[in-house]
Formats: structure tokens, C-alpha cells, sequence
């Protein structure tokens, strides 16, 4: 992004937009909450589980099948999207389905929404939600040792944010790895366009020291050698050129050893690609399961 662009209100709503971009997006979503009632009524779990005392913070989980004398499962902990202004954990129980037939558990939080929040906010109801996930887990099967991260869009800018996360800052019992590794799909890096794309900015109300303290590509990399796992960076061909920018920027940023993999999926675009992460023979259905070690 040059100067001249930075700050056009009118071209960063072409970029950043993306239900104006993607026609089709009410459709895409009435099917996501379709599929989500479904599997929760297939898959059982437990919903609405409160990691805090907060609006918004509560958790749904899908744990994996018994299985006798077998290890803990994986913990998969998927953060929905929505540009931290919309959406719900309901509309993404249908990420569950496949990955507990996999043998993961997984666990998809809440989040309290801005304008009634802001974007640090959901930042720290993020680390209570991981916190909760590392201290219970084990009680519905899931290994707190491998926790894996993957979110959409804002929930992939918070997976990148909880990766570098300061744990043992948070509470002496958390370990330094307590996120394994993370998987953000279509993931904002850099805040401070947002500040001035006027389809979203007084929703959010970024301030200029917000927007810098939650941009992840303002951070140093995570350390990988101190037992972090690494980001995997992935964006929709099909996206707008920021959208592909910002994946790029986090390599960028935190380079090849911390982001191993960066790359666009072809032919989805900005919820299409969501779609790609519980189809099996996606490459991107694929590098989850790699990451979740199943």
C-alpha cells in the first residue's frame, strides 16, 4: 500500500468490504448456520459454556469420540470472523464435524462485539478463553498440551495475537507454548487501514494506539526455538489485493522460520475459503490436519 492510497476512504472500501465484494456472501452465510444447527444436533457437545462473566463469553464444545485406551485428543480452537462487529460461535459449529471425526476436540469461543467493545478487549476475552481451554480441556478429552489454533479474518488476526501472547505474563500456571501453532485464514496484520474505511471504522472506533497495538505485523516474530509452534498464513486467490497484502505482510514481518507457509488458495474468495478448511482433498483441509498431528 503507497501513500496515496493508504488513506482514499473510497478504495479501502473496495478492498476491505468484502460482503460487497462476494454478492453471494447472505447465501454463503444462511448455509454456514444451516449446516452449524445441524451438526450441533449430529455431533451433541456442549454449548454455551462460560469461560468469563462477560457479555459474550461463553464457548461451545465438540469433544472427539471415546475411544479406549487411546491418547487425549487434539484441541482444534476455531475463532469466527465478522471484522469483530458480527457473527456468532452458532454460525461455525459446522468447522466441527470434520475434525472430530478425525479424532480432534474442538472448541469454538464467543466474543463480545464492537462498537460495545473494542478490539483490545476482545484481544484479552481471546486469552481468557484460551486460558479456560488449557485449564479444562482435559475434562472433555482434549489434550491441553496440543492446543492448535485457526481462525477467519478477525479470528485470524486474534489466532496470530494469541500465538505471540506473553502466557506466563497472563498467569504463572500457563506455559509459554500454551498455542501450539496457528492457522489464520484470510487474517488482518495491519490495523491501521481499518481506521479509515468508512464502511467499518466507527463500528470499531480504532484509535491510533489501538490499531498499532493490535496489529500483529507491528509485533516481534513469536520464538519459535523457545517452543512456539509457527503461523500458517493463508488467503483466498480470489481476494482483494489488501486482503493478499495482508497475508504476505505477516511473512514479511515475522519471516520464513515463524511463517513457513503463506499462500493463496485459488479460485475461493473471502468466505469461500472458509469453505475449503472441511473439504478433505483441500490442501487447506489438509494442512490443519497436519498441524493438528492426526
Amino acid at each position: 500500500m503507497n501513500a496515496t492510497t493508504s488513506f482514499d476512504p473510497a478504495w479501502l472500501d473496495t478492498q476491505y468490504n468484502n460482503r460487497a465484494l462476494v454478492p453471494e456472501h447472505g447465501a454463503i452465510l444462511e448455509r454456514w448456520a444451516r449446516d452449524s444447527a445441524a451438526a450441533r444436533q449430529r455431533l451433541g457437545g456442549l454449548v454455551d459454556v462460560a469461560y468469563g462473566h462477560g457479555p459474550g463469553e461463553t464457548l461451545d464444545i465438540f469433544p472427539a469420540p471415546p475411544r479406549p485406551d487411546t491418547a487425549p485428543a487434539p484441541v482444534l480452537v476455531f475463532i469466527h470472523g465478522g471484522y469483530w462487529r458480527a457473527l456468532d460461535k452458532s454460525d461455525h459449529s459446522f468447522i466441527a464435524a470434520p475434525f472430530v471425526k478425525k479424532g480432534a476436540c474442538v472448541v469454538v469461543p464467543n466474543y463480545a462485539l464492537c462498537p460495545a467493545v473494542t478490539v483490545p478487549d476482545i484481544v484479552l476475552q481471546m486469552v481468557q478463553a484460551l486460558a479456560w481451554v488449557y485449564r479444562h480441556i482435559a475434562v472433555h478429552g482434549g489434550d491441553p498440551q496440543r492446543i492448535t489454533l485457526v481462525g477467519h479474518s478477525a479470528g485470524g488476526h486474534l489466532a496470530a495475537l494469541l500465538l505471540n501472547c506473553a502466557w506466563q505474563q497472563v498467569a504463572p500456571d500457563l506455559p509459554p507454548d500454551l498455542v501450539k501453532d496457528a492457522l489464520s485464514i484470510s487474517g488482518l496484520y495491519d490495523l491501521e487501514p481499518l481506521r479509515h474505511a468508512p464502511f467499518i471504522r466507527d463500528a470499531l472506533g480504532l484509535t491510533p494506539a489501538d490499531a498499532l497495538k493490535a496489529s500483529p505485523a507491528g509485533m516481534p516474530a513469536p520464538d519459535v526455538g523457545e517452543g512456539r509452534g509457527v503461523l500458517v498464513s493463508v488467503v483466498g486467490g480470489d481476494e482483494s489485493d489488501e486482503f493478499r497484502r495482508q497475508n504476505r505482510l505477516i511473512r514479511q514481518a515475522w519471516g520464513d522460520e515463524a511463517v513457513p507457509v503463506c499462500e493463496e488458495m485459488p479460485g475461493r474468495n473471502h468466505f469461500s475459503v472458509v469453505d475449503a478448511l472441511v473439504e478433505p482433498r483441500h490442501r487447506l483441509h489438509r494442512l490443519a490436519l497436519q498441524m493438528l498431528d492426526i
